[in-house]
């Protein structure tokens, strides 16, 4: 079982993830590298948000191929190139998240490891026995 942990003592979230998260259950532990806009052929979307969509699609089929879903995110790390580029990433994440509110950490970094790619997600995800 994970249990989301918003005390009253500390920030409400700034957005639709938790401030902490709880496993409380024996299972399956699943950590997933950073996640780029590239797709199975190895072409890379173009803009951020479609590397955003494409980025967010990877993650969803690891966790399917980990008899996982979106509901079994325990933390998650994204990374932008551009600070502006939130408000085009945000309504991305909202779509694949749905209702889960994994911890998260967005970071704006100067750039990712190649300068074509402009977003990245990791993930650990948890499924009880």
């Amino acid at each position: 079982m994970t249990d989301s942990i918003n005390p009253p003592t500390v920030p409400a979230p700034a957005g639709p993830y938790s401030q902490a998260v709880r496993v409380s259950a024996p299972g399956q532990w699943l950590h997933v590298s950073g996640q780029i806009g590239m797709r199975a052929d190895g072409s890379l979307a173009e803009g951020v948000e479609a590397q955003a969509t494409v980025a967010w699609q990877n993650l969803l089929a690891l966790l399917e191929a980990s008899g996982m879903g979106v509901q079994h995110l325990v933390k998650l790390g994204t990374f932008l190139v551009d600070r502006e580029h939130l408000a085009l990433v945000n309504p991305v994440r909202a779509r694949f998240l749905g209702d889960a509110r994994p911890a998260s950490t967005l970071i704006v970094a100067r750039e990712l490891a190649r300068p074509e790619w402009l977003f990245e997600i990791e993930a650990v995800a948890f499924r009880a026995d």
